[in-house]
């Protein structure tokens, strides 16, 4: 059987020759056309994915994942598939699974991400086939936007209403830090160059404190299941044109923790950012859905929008130094250098965030220093 290699480059001969002893017998069973095989996508991670049509119909086709077990874990994404599909949320369907070298047979839940339907002629980009070029841009949603946000909202809340404690690792104290960290090891210290002399002597001691109270918001809020990238990359419109349910995927890290996480992700995106208005107005109608579901019955969250847009805001926090600290990681430890073009947007939203709040205010001094960033400051008296 041949098989289309020339659109996937393979590193190791031993695993690209497992490979297709693994699919050839596949192929037989459902009935794939192996010369269709190229990729799909590759991600922040060491998985990438290929698309394979069915012999019949180039329209029915099925995702193969590429895992090296050595440097990817397909256990949680085979758990957590399962406990999604048992919430009734709609992901792709194991057909099989190569356990010892980590590739996956899955069903295709369509070609189009929420984020690409948002960029179409209709979407808000106006006609773009790709982002604007210029840097971090605050884009003009419109209804179709809105109705997007709304699916993804449900898909979300169907996520949560599943939730049960001991199932998923906990998202804790140590786990929090430990991503908090990545900021300072891999944003301060590997990107930024900070001069660790002067940060000993003037910083040493802010980043713990402002840690210990960015956690310390983040565990006062209920705990529910955490898909932990929840953005609409990562949202799927289904090939099935009278399935109105959102396609979720990219969900193994899931874990068990803050509620506030994935709608802080969703509406502060890792690759776009919205308007003030637009993400008070999503994370609202989430807050409503979460009361009516009765996840947000404690802690004065229930009643309170302004007390929970604030927690929202405070575990973004944790999520935008985090990201920082991962996407100067993948541009200069794994060579993907693309990720570092968005940096500065978790620089603004880090930056937001700390202004609005009269306790984050040393730590803004400190990411404008590290920015270089001049604010003035003073009195004045009159029009100025």
């Amino acid at each position: 059987m041949q098989f289309n290699t020339t659109s996937i480059a393979w590193s190791d001969s031993k695993r690209q020759n497992a490979f297709q002893e693994w699919l050839t017998p596949l192929c037989k069973t459902h009935h794939l056309n192996p010369q269709t095989l190229r990729l799909a996508s590759a991600d922040a991670s060491f998985r990438r994915y290929f698309r394979i049509d069915k012999a019949l119909s180039s329209a029915n086709s099925l995702i193969i994942m590429d895992a090296p077990p050595d440097l990817e874990n397909s256990h949680g994404f085979v758990k957590i598939c399962h406990l999604m599909r048992q919430a009734r949320l709609l992901v792709p369907d194991l057909l099989d699974w190569q356990e010892t070298h980590g590739f996956l047979l899955l069903s295709d839940l369509g070609k189009e991400t929420m984020m690409q339907a948002l960029s179409s002629p209709t979407g808000f980009w106006g006609g773009l086939t790709s982002a604007p070029s210029q840097p971090n841009p605050i884009l003009e949603p419109n209804e179709k936007t809105l109705e997007l946000f709304k699916k993804a909202c449900a898909a979300l809340i169907t996520w949560q209403v599943a939730s049960k404690p001991h199932v998923l690792p906990d998202y804790d104290r140590p786990l929090l830090l430990k991503e908090l960290d990545l900021f300072h090891t891999w944003y301060l210290t590997q990107n930024k160059n900070l001069d660790q002399q002067e940060f000993e002597q003037k910083w040493a001691t802010l980043l713990p404190s402002v840690f210990e109270q960015i956690v310390k918001h983040n565990l006062s809020t209920p705990s529910v299941f955490v898909h932990r990238d929840f953005m609409p990359r990562n949202l799927m419109l289904s090939l099935d044109s009278d399935e109105e349910r959102l396609g979720v995927l990219d969900f193994q890290d899931s874990v068990y923790g803050p509620i506030t996480y994935d709608i802080a992700s969703l509406m502060r995106d890792a690759f776009v950012s919205w308007p003030e208005e637009f993400i008070l107005d999503v994370s609202i109608r989430y807050w409503e859905l979460a009361k009516n579901q009765g996840l947000l019955d404690q802690n004065g969250l229930w009643n309170d929008f302004g007390a929970f847009y604030r927690e929202i805001e405070w575990m973004g926090l944790q999520r935008h130094l985090k990201v920082a600290g991962i996407f100067s990681r993948l541009s200069i430890r794994d060579h993907k250098h693309h990720y570092a073009k968005d940096i500065p947007r978790f620089i603004n939203y880090i930056r937001s965030t700390c202004f609005r709040y009269r306790e984050l205010g040393p730590f803004l001094k400190f990411i404008d220093h590290v920015e270089q960033i001049q604010t003035q400051e003073g009195f004045a008296f009159g029009r100025i």
